[in-house]
């Protein structure tokens, strides 16, 4: 064992016995344990509002439409010719292998390099989407109706459904319409309540009667507001469109990583030149970019609480190292170097720093665990989406958090310990 090893562990074990460094010490661990804390509840909550955010607008859009090239299906009614050998296609990608041109410390150079993807496609589904006219006996509410088939993922069904159940998957063709929360509100509509719906064609209104089958809310009002969901075989009869005519498609992957690699690898791989393809991203641009702006919100809050722990070292450091001059005289008489007395108040630093970053990590996780738990911090959803604040353990980011605080810390103790070359021997055996 190194001489300052084991003088750093006897002043650990010995600076308990002295009310100032005691006082020290406890201030150097509690200031840690609680920077470290905060930066894991921060980071778990940002990145769980972003996954859940992201989750409620792929169940209602997928991860990519296609679309004909250059139409707007809503405004203009203008049907793509469904192909099923073609969705067979697309369903039947897996892992992609592709060139990517080489980026390095985020500059693209010429070179390309050999890539995969991280999954694959893990569902696609035709739909038709077109305006219609709600009305019950006293009011009435513009909506966007997406006609859906039995291809359609049931999970938006099982996590967003709450009143009534979703559409029925039956080969009898059913006018049962799925309406949101806060249309339902509105409108003041029950389970069983039968509405008209009317279809502008050709400049005709073409009424059609449905009973509400389900009531859904995800949160996102702006959807909410306007999106109902029924059998798409209704709007394909209301418009004269044939059972192989369509608004588009929508594919959902496996992994989220692959959006661009993937719509890329559609658009150019598997499609006609005549379908287009959109990512969710360009799809929901505003909410995408804002969900963004919180990785800058993550990074202020991690850059301040690190910026806390350094101060907080730095000046502990200095008074210890003042508190034990006379020790560091002595040490300097028998011939160690600066730095071998350097290191003994930075591996002391150390242990202050380990302390608290295993306090920090036990409040931060049991604080997002308690959260998880019980969701005692509530949210108005009306302005963020959700109703509790969520969290999303990622493991990586923990040690990350953990790793850097610790190494940069330290490195920047280098600095202060510097102080300790400017103790000269014959002054410091009579500081005492």
């Amino acid at each position: 064992m190194y001489f300052e090893q084991f003088i750093a562990d006897r002043l650990a074990g010995t600076a308990n016995g002295k009310s100032f460094s005691r006082i020290i010490i406890r201030i150097a661990i509690a200031t840690i344990a609680l920077s470290v804390s905060v930066m894991i509840v921060a980071s778990a909550m940002i990145h769980g509002f972003k996954k859940e955010i992201s989750q409620k607008i792929f169940d209602f859009w997928g991860h990519i439409q296609i679309t004909e090239a250059f139409t707007n299906p809503i405004l203009e009614g203008t049907p793509m010719q469904y192909d099923p050998g073609l969705l067979d296609s697309i369903k039947s990608v897996k892992k992609v292998v592709y060139e990517w041109p080489l980026d390095i410390l985020g500059i693209e150079t010429n070179f390309d390099v050999t890539k995969r993807t991280h999954g694959g496609i893990r569902f696609a589904y035709k739909y038709i989407q077109y305006p219609a006219v709600l009305t019950t006996k006293d009011e009435m509410e513009g909506l966007i109706l997406k006609g859906i088939s039995n291809d359609f993922p049931s999970t938006f069904f099982d996590r967003y459904i709450v009143e009534g159940s979703g559409l029925s998957n039956s080969d009898s063709l059913k006018r049962e319409i799925l309406v949101s929360q806060i249309t339902a509100n509105r409108l003041e509509l029950a389970i069983s309540d039968q509405v008209i719906l009317y279809f502008i064609k050709e400049g005709k209104p073409r009424p059609r009667r449905f009973t509400v089958k389900g009531i859904y809310k995800t949160g996102l009002a702006e959807y909410d507001k306007k999106i109902a969901f029924l059998d798409m075989a209704h709007l394909q009869e209301v418009l004269d469109w044939t059972a192989a005519e369509v608004s588009g498609m929508e594919v959902g992957l496996d992994d989220i990583d692959d959006l661009m690699i993937m719509n890329e690898y559609l658009n150019q791989e598997i499609l006609p030149t005549h379908l287009y393809t959109r990512s969710i991203r360009q799809v929901a641009s505003s909410i995408f970019d804002w969900l963004d702006l919180q990785d800058i919100n993550e990074v202020i809050i991690l850059g301040l609480m690190l910026l806390v722990c350094i101060i907080n070292m730095i000046t502990a450091l200095l008074i210890l190292i003042l508190e034990r001059t006379h020790m560091i005289g002595v040490l300097k008489a028998l011939g160690s170097t600066n730095w071998q007395v350097r290191k003994i108040f930075i591996r002391q630093a150390g242990h202050i720093l380990l302390k608290g970053l295993l306090i920090g990590n036990l409040v931060g996780l049991s604080l997002c665990a308690l959260q998880k738990q019980f969701q005692f911090i509530r949210l108005r959803e009306e302005d963020y989406y959700l109703a509790v604040a969520p969290i999303d353990f990622d493991v990586a980011t923990i040690l990350i958090i953990n790793g850097g605080t610790f190494l940069v810390t330290i490195l920047f103790l280098i600095l202060p310990s510097y102080f300790i070359s400017r103790i000269l021997p014959t002054r410091a055996l009579r500081f005492n």
